[in-house]
């Protein structure tokens, strides 16, 4: 079940290979996620030191969430892979024109997770191409309902 998916990621990349990745969340983020207050638009992936990081997903915290604990909503927080899919992103990365982009935020077996892609950036004329492609489909399923 998704929570929130990052459409912007499917506009502007060519996602090649998707991984599936555990968050290292604090309690009131679990609250908040649940919730519904969680935005991965504007957030990418890093690797560093053979660990990969989520910078700029924002998640907003709860008014009636802990107030002992002072949330910070655009925190860095890790991602939890295995060192072997580690190894395979980070080979894949230095080659240029790659990029890891955060895909969607979903519950699996009751845990939150997230879905990254190894992505190649899009020119502007392969978006213009893709909008034409979805206006195609669009206008020819609107002329088979009338034909129906």
């Amino acid at each position: 079940m998704s929570i929130t998916e990052n459409k912007k990621a499917f506009h502007e990349y060519f996602i090649e290979d998707r991984f599936e990745a555990g968050i290292a969340l604090q309690g009131w983020e679990v609250k908040a996620i649940r919730a519904g207050r969680a935005q991965i638009k504007e957030a990418y992936v890093l690797l560093k030191n053979e660990e990969a990081f989520l910078l700029g997903a924002h998640i907003a915290p709860l008014t009636t969430a802990s107030t002992h604990v002072l949330p910070d909503p655009v925190r860095t927080r890790k991602l939890l892979l295995h060192s072997a899919e580690i190894a395979k992103l980070i080979g894949k990365v230095e080659r240029a024109g790659y990029a890891l982009v955060p895909l969607d935020l979903h519950y699996a077996k009751g845990r939150i997770k997230l879905a990254i892609g190894l992505a190649k950036g899009k020119k502007q004329y392969d978006k213009r191409e893709t909008e034409k492609q979805r206006d195609w489909e669009r206008e020819k399923a609107r002329l088979m309902r009338s034909k129906a």
